[in-house]
């Protein structure tokens, strides 16, 4: 069975991210684990607090939408810093891939830290980096 770590926040249940899920699924047995670092939202003033809850909701949403394709999932709200996130959730769990959902190029901060091969260098995993727009910001 592979396992799959992913790695997303505002892009989480959207349909490019849900789509390569189903897909890998499909191609194989596989369980999946979320990880959704509660990342302020570019331009606000955010407490942690309300970065947290929005990060839940973003996971919450996303748990649902995948178990309504039959995909089961577990997660948790991680640290803002994604490797941090990542590095927490690895202490804890056998990963054999990370799924790395981000926003497009030219607006995605992580992919303006270069997360997909700074998780590929420093934890030494294979990285599947999947884009898509921004689900809408509630609180």
């Amino acid at each position: 069975m592979r396992r799959y770590l992913i790695v997303a926040n505002r892009t989480l249940a959207g349909s490019q991210l849900i789509g390569k899920v189903k897909e890998l699924d499909e191609r194989r047995e596989c369980s999946f684990y979320v990880v959704v670092p509660a990342t302020p939202p570019h331009g606000h003033t955010w407490s942690d607090g309300e970065a947290r809850a929005l990060a839940g909701s973003n996971l919450e949403a996303a748990l649902e939408r995948l178990a309504n394709i039959g995909i089961a999932a577990e997660g948790e709200i991680g640290d803002e810093r994604p490797t941090y996130a990542i590095q927490d959730v690895l202490g804890r769990r056998e990963i054999d891939e990370v799924i790395l959902s981000t926003l497009p190029p030219g607006v995605s901060r992580w992919l303006k830290r270069d997360l997909p091969r700074r998780i590929r260098v420093e934890f030494g995993l294979p990285v599947i980096h999947v884009t898509g727009p921004p689900a809408p910001e509630t609180l």
